[in-house]
């Protein structure tokens, strides 16, 4: 098993015990805004599950009908887990606008937020991890959970912070107006990660600042060659799509335009980690004289 794979089972357990605790707060107090932390916590635990299969599936190597490999399947998996926090957010949004309309006295305040903190400690320990291995090994399921536990965090704190004040100044309104922010918050992570996640399913190019550097290490590791044009990127998971067209001149032998290729995929493949690469050999009558210029 992988160490994504492990991550992702990891989350599922994480996520399970983050909800336990986060319902027991809810039980213990009767709070709409710790309600809508523990419904939060069961989106978290369901995407979760989510990320794992996906993660299995793009570990797939790649076959006859799929032989670019299964990549992009993770992108679905951050599109459902922002799906799911959008619903989340609305279902929270009803409990709270029914708990301004019939506000009621927290009970068992301390224990209820002592187990709410609790649980935002190990939300918030594991979101790093999360976020600082699927940067690592290029995994957006697990950087898209990370960041969903992240703004999980934010959001219980503020909850904590916020719900105690209610027992000091009698405020019993201020419980679902918490509630209410909690939910606009969760919309806009849950947007964040649609948007993001389409982007890699739309097969958006790489950062200008990848691109700048892909175009350097073409123009300085293809001695021998005249030019390359047509450059096009994309990226599927961990995969770096590259291709373009290299032009040589015409009397150039196959074997030598081979070698320029071999160093090109060589340097390409040492700064981007898991790259695939395309390169189309062309004679120099195809010069367009507008792509990257060899060094």
């Amino acid at each position: 098993m992988s160490r994504i794979q492990k991550l992702a089972i990891g989350s599922i357990f994480i996520g399970a015990l983050v909800f336990a605790l986060k319902y027991a707060a809810y039980y213990l107090t009767g709070s709409i805004a710790l309600y809508s932390d523990a419904l939060e916590s069961i989106i978290n635990v369901v995407t979760a599950i989510a990320a794992f299969m996906a993660i299995r599936v793009s570990a797939a190597p790649a076959d006859a009908n799929h032989p670019y490999g299964h990549h992009k399947v993770e992108y679905f998996s951050a599109v459902l887990e922002g799906v799911l926090i959008i619903v989340a957010a609305m279902m929270i949004l009803r409990e709270a606008y029914f708990g301004i309309l019939s506000p009621r006295m927290l009970e068992a305040t301390g224990l209820g937020l002592a187990a709410n903190a609790a649980a935002s400690v190990i939300n918030g320990a594991w979101s790093w991890i999360l976020i600082r291995q699927g940067r690592l090994l290029r995994s957006p399921a697990l950087v898209a959970d990370g960041r969903h536990l992240t703004t999980d965090v934010v959001t219980s704190f503020g909850v904590l912070a916020g719900l105690v004040f209610v027992p000091v100044t009698g405020w019993t309104w201020l419980d679902s107006v918490l509630a209410a922010f909690v939910a606009i918050n969760i919309l806009w992570s849950g947007w964040g990660l649609i948007k993001e996640s389409v982007g890699g399913l739309m097969d958006e190019a790489l950062p200008e600042a990848t691109l700048s550097r892909v175009r350097e290490i073409i123009s300085g590791n293809a001695e021998g060659a005249i030019e390359a044009h047509d450059l096009r990127t994309r990226h599927a998971g961990k995969m770096t799509f590259i291709d373009f067209h290299l032009v040589v001149p015409g009397a150039m032998s196959v074997t030598d335009a081979h070698d320029i290729c071999d160093r090109l995929e060589r340097a390409l493949k040492h700064e981007i980690e898991d790259a695939l690469i395309t390169i189309h050999v062309e004679p120099d009558n195809k010069a367009k004289h507008a792509g990257i210029v060899v060094l």
